[in-house]
């Protein structure tokens, strides 16, 4: 997955003009127009190195003369005290760029670490880790990045590239005596054979009802393993099985081995905690 150049400058732009805003009083202050430095941006803990060209980007738009040195690749896993890149320049330049860079490179590195773990929690198990739309607004593009390059899949990105019949969805057509199954061949009629329908059940016969139905994904929501296993042994691999809800690194193990295909974690993007990430002044 490439980050698109023109979205990525556009939301640093944005990330930028709300630091700023009317101009960095600090650094016009005390800090000489003439002065210039090298600072390094130091991993203080053991993570996945995840928005490197993010970096260089932003500070590209602060200064274009600002060098931006990385010494590592995107996906690289560092210890505590690596340094992964430097920034030369203008000081006032590096001062102005700090914040925003290291706002997302942490952020970003945060989510990519995270999504390793979980990864790796359900490794030899056939289950992948997915994402969700918990994002934070208006970094839904960074984020999922970073949980692709962790090695999880991005679930779809926004609400025009997949049909997904949630409960709210379901609770509306009930009350129009639409039940699920007519649901899934109605929206399987409306959007084609190539876009993915996606239901969420919460019993095993539910499931067995959406697979019947013509349903490409079925999200088992919080269901115990061996009610997902029983969902499994149900459907027979007419429909790919997503377990979702409640999904944590202690309890994703038990979840893959009950044979669902995929586990989405909305705790990738939502509730992962930014790497502790330095700009070191040389």
């Amino acid at each position: 997955m490439e980050l698109p150049t023109t979205l990525v400058r556009e939301l640093l732009t944005r990330a930028l003009a709300e630091d700023l805003g009317s101009g960095d009083l600090t650094t016009q202050a005390v800090i000489p127009a003439t002065a210039h430095v090298q600072a390094a941006f130091v991993f203080r803990e053991a993570g996945l190195v995840c928005g490197l060209d993010i970096v260089a980007t932003t500070f590209a738009l602060v200064d274009p003369t600002l060098v931006v040195m990385p010494l590592v690749k995107d996906g690289a896993q560092v210890a505590p005290g690596t340094v992964v890149a430097t920034v030369s320049g203008s000081a006032r330049g590096v001062l102005i760029g700090e914040r925003v860079a290291l706002n997302l490179f942490q952020r970003m590195s945060g989510i990519a670490t995270l999504a390793a773990r979980y990864v790796a929690a359900v490794a030899g198990t056939k289950a992948r880790i997915l994402d969700t739309r918990k994002t934070t607004p208006g970094l839904r593009l960074l984020e999922k990045y970073a949980v692709r390059l962790g090695g999880a899949i991005n679930h779809r990105f926004g609400l025009y590239d997949g049909v997904m019949l949630k409960d709210n969805h379901l609770a509306i057509l009930a009350t129009q005596g639409i039940g699920m199954g007519a649901a899934v061949q109605q929206a399987r009629a409306a959007v084609g054979p190539m876009v993915r329908v996606e239901v969420e059940v919460e019993t095993v016969a539910q499931a067995g009802e959406a697979a019947e139905a013509g349903a490409d994904l079925i999200m088992l929501d919080n269901m115990p393993p061996e009610a997902m296993r029983a969902a499994v042994s149900l459907v027979q691999g007419r429909a790919l099985l997503e377990a979702s809800g409640g999904v944590t690194l202690e309890r994703v193990r038990a979840i893959a081995e009950s044979g669902v295909d995929y586990i989405s974690v909305g705790a990738l993007t939502h509730a992962a905690r930014a790497l502790d990430i330095g700009l070191d002044i040389a």
